[in-house]
């Protein structure tokens, strides 16, 4: 191997250079044996994933199990909140309250609502009969278990000029039926049992008062309604797999019988699903459990699985037909099997990093982990199984039998007999090929559409201008994008979208927004409460909140009862002999913690419970109070926290939800930089990063402007959008750097024919894949369609209109080509001359 040095170069270029030479020839040559070895053991590399699927797939159908807890999987798992949760809990047990309100709970346990709602312009408190009596069905409920209520209007008019705020009229009221469980086994069953019933009753009321509409809610509904989803896409799981095996079949074929690879397309998305098979078989081994969210993993392996497949087909195209069958499986594999091996590394570093602790979402980290396993399965199975299958595909193509019906292709001189009909079925391209023409293959209807007309036509100069243009407005709407990001905290984004959770949570926003959920205010130190300056401490946080507080109450009533209770001993005993022992005040006693030491009583810990007036967003209001009362309890004196439940799932849930995609994100953008030295060209890195850029930006701002929020499921794809738009132009972008023509428009057009048909195929598999997705009632399944609809139409914008464009401008240069192929074209000249001026009797004779 000989290296010339430019001159001007220093060593360093050199070494390195070198070093790249060395790296890809020998990864090149790994490659290449990987296929003589596929080749030369078809069937051994065709059994092993079988039985490897056989054997996972069995264990998966009998381990399957669906996971039940739904704050698990959702909730960020580390979070202030839970531990408020649990020092809110340690200090006030459920299983000590008597008398409770709706307000008292700090976990929502098993419950029932139902929002009643009244017909358009009606007043829903005129119609009481019919409220009583739904009260009464629910009280009377068969199983029925000890329960507290709590009530809620919504819709409210006030009386106009009315003082002390009098109700006029109402649209709707909502009451929740609280069940005590406290925690036990056997009452959790009877509970769940009772909510069962609980919403069938409301069902059944429904078609008795025809004047009410009824909106049920239970606390198993949001694990219904988000399990629902899984159980809505199966058929259309089904379709998309036909679809896509119908799409790669079609893709794969050509009017040459013999050079068709119908069955190979075919065969290339069954090893795709058997891979997928078998990560999930290892999944349920592992005592995993199933949830909605991983719906997405088939679409994302597919994606990528496809393209190793297309490409390989590729690949045996620009093989020489001349060659033995073995030695053009070995020259694909050394030509394709390097940069997938490096789109599969980057795969699993992606998820591997979303997979790692730094991940805070239950259900992403799963995702992560599932992906994972199923890209080395992936890869494993191509150059494997579909390896198998290409070789026995070339030993037919070149034993010249027919792609699909398997029988000999009869000669030409027969063919000639024979009805127009079986020419066409028969014919293997020798009358459509010239005596000239080297490469058959070029007949393919994809890579005849590029080579003849699209080439042309993108690298025409008068379509430049118009696709500057085009990514100048994909570049503001994106950037417009990438500014209105919004946090999807609400679960109602995962949930089937015509199920009855998200019904009540529409009427529930529209009615019920004007104030936040009950805030718990749980002071859990000693506290002067008789101290005046403790007073106005309370008062001051307090502000701007309605409250619910036994010390608001009881200075009200030491100041109607005309009671001096200036100092501790006082306080705390006007507080116990005489407030709490009055029948409007005794629900406060669950409200105050006493401890004694000796004949002194202490209040070591109390609670206190906050409603804020909200407007617009509710969920997002909520945030800000949560995000303004923390910081306040650590400046002050007064030593608080605050709980609600529904803040284990909105606590830092922006934040838990978007550093997988930052830390993947980072993750590729530092392996791309580090490898600079050692890719096949650096630039060809520096061109791999804007791209991805370009494209995670571009989706990412119109799936906003899109109205999809930033929940686990957008993320995922998120991280998914890196990946995908690796695969698709690390081969364009490497083909371009390497290539040696004159010109730029001459490499672009090169690298289109190599490498634009496996894009083109894979890409329009996996959008016509992901149709039936938009069929499937859930918003779940709707941000996955958003979101990797984008995916692919942007990675295709790039692949087929952007960068065949902007690489005519910038780096790399290809003068230096031109220059060798000038110098070594003036070398051949003058070596002509000098065989002239020594046989000058020869020229004369020429």
């Amino acid at each position: 191997m000989c290296f010339l040095r430019r001159p001007g170069a220093p060593a360093s270029w050199i070494w390195w250079r070198m070093l790249r030479q060395v790296l890809r020839r020998g990864l090149q040559s790994f490659c290449h044996r990987l296929g003589l070895c596929v080749s030369r053991h078809p069937v051994f590399f065709l059994t092993v994933p079988a039985v490897l699927t056989i054997t996972f797939g069995i264990s998966a159908l009998n381990r399957f199990q669906t996971e039940g807890d739904l704050e698990r999987l959702v909730a960020p798992s580390h979070s202030l909140a839970k531990i408020e949760r649990s020092l809110a809990s340690s200090l006030f047990p459920l299983d000590q309250s008597k008398s409770q309100l709706y307000s008292d709970l700090h976990t929502p346990g098993r419950y029932g609502r139902v929002i009643l709602l009244s017909s358009l312009g009606d007043n829903i408190l005129l119609q009481a009969e019919g409220i009583l009596q739904t009260h009464r069905a629910v009280l009377e409920m068969k199983d029925g278990r000890n329960s507290f209520i709590g009530h809620q209007l919504g819709g409210v008019v006030e009386v106009p000029n009315s003082k002390d705020q009098r109700v006029k009229s109402a649209r709707a009221i909502q009451i929740t039926y609280y069940l005590q469980t406290y925690g036990s086994a056997t009452q959790d069953l009877i509970g769940e049992k009772w909510e069962n019933e609980f919403c069938k009753l409301m069902r059944k009321l429904q078609d008795e008062h025809q004047d009410l509409q009824l909106y049920s809610l239970a606390s198993f509904s949001l694990w219904r309604d988000f399990h629902k989803t899984s159980i809505l896409a199966r058929s259309k799981v089904l379709v998309s797999l036909v679809l896509i095996l119908t799409t790669a079949t079609l893709s794969s074929s050509m009017k040459d019988c013999l050079r068709s690879k119908p069955f190979l397309g075919l065969l290339g998305v069954l090893t795709v699903c058997i891979s997928i098979a078998t990560a999930a078989g290892i999944f349920f081994i592992t005592d995993g459990k199933y949830n909605s969210t991983l719906l997405g993993i088939p679409f994302f392996a597919m994606g990528h699985g496809t393209k190793g497949v297309f490409e390989l087909l590729s690949g045996w195209r620009r093989t020489k037909e001349n060659l033995p069958f073995k030695d053009r499986v070995a020259d694909a594999y050394s030509d394709v099997m390097v940069t997938y091996t490096m789109t599969s590394s980057l795969y699993f570093i992606t998820f591997g990093m979303g997979a790692s602790p730094f991940t805070n979402i239950e259900a992403v980290k799963i995702f992560c982990q599932n992906m994972c396993v199923s890209i080395l399965l992936n890869y494993f199975y191509i150059f494997s199984f579909f390896g198998s299958c290409l070789v026995f595909a070339g030993q037919l193509e070149q034993n010249r039998y027919h792609s699909i019906f398997c029988c000999k292709i009869p000669s030409a001189e027969y063919l000639e007999r024979k009805p127009v009909w079986f020419q066409t079925v028969m014919s293997d391209g020798h009358q459509q090929t010239s005596h000239h023409e080297t490469n058959p293959y070029q007949h393919h209807f994809f890579q005849h559409f590029l080579r003849e007309h699209y080439n042309v036509w993108i690298t025409n100069i008068y379509v430049k201008p118009f696709v500057v243009i085009l990514y100048l407005i994909y570049a503001s709407f994106s950037f417009m994008g990438c500014l209105q990001i919004i946090d999807g905290t609400s679960i109602i984004n995962l949930l089937a979208s015509d199920s009855p959770s998200v019904s009540y949570a529409m009427v529930q926003q529209k009615y019920f927004s004007n104030y936040s959920p009950v805030i718990g205010f749980y002071v859990y130190e000693p506290l002067e409460y008789w101290n005046s300056s403790v007073q106005e401490d309370l008062r001051r946080l307090c502000s701007g909140f309605t409250t619910v507080s036994w010390v608001e109450q009881y200075y009200q009533f030491l100041k109607v009862s005309n009671i001096s209770a200036n100092n501790k001993t006082d306080f705390i005993s006007v507080l116990q002999s005489s407030f709490l022992k009055k029948p409007e005040f005794q629900h406060f006693r669950n409200d105050i913690i006493f401890s004694k030491a000796g004949d002194e009583n202490n209040i070591i810990a109390s609670r206190l419970y906050l409603v804020a007036r909200t407007s617009g967003d509710k969920q997002e209001e909520v945030i800000e109070v949560l995000d303004k009362l923390r910081p306040l309890s650590l400046s002050k004196s007064i030593r608080f926290i605050v709980f609600n439940p529904s803040f284990v799932f909105t606590d830092h849930y922006s934040l838990s939800v978007t550093v997988p995609a930052l830390i993947a994100g980072f993750g590729v953008l530092l392996v791309l930089i580090l490898t600079f030295v050692l890719v096949i060209h650096p630039l060809g890195n520096f061109w791999l990063i804007l791209s991805v850029t370009s494209i995670e930006l571009g989706v990412l701002g119109l799936m906003t402007l899109w109205k999809v929020n930033m929940n686990c499921i957008s993320i995922l794809c998120l991280i998914y959008t890196l990946n995908f738009a690796i695969d698709h132009c690390a081969p364009l972008l490497y083909t371009f750097v390497l290539a040696t023509e004159h010109t730029r428009t001459q490499c672009i057009k090169r690298s289109l024919q190599e490498h634009g048909t496996a894009i083109l195929q894979n890409i329009t598999s996996f959008l016509i894949g992901l149709l039936p997705l938009l069929f499937v009632p859930s918003n779940l399944t709707f941000t996955l369609f958003k979101c990797l609809l984008l995916t692919g139409g942007c990675t295709l914008l790039h692949c087929f209109i952007i960068l065949p464009v902007f690489l005519t401008f910038f780096p790399p240069s290809k003068k230096h080509h031109k220059k060798k192929k000038r110098a070594k074209r003036k070398e051949r000249e003058e070596i002509e001359c000098i065989e002239i001026q020594e046989n000058p009797d020869h020229v004369t004779t020429v």
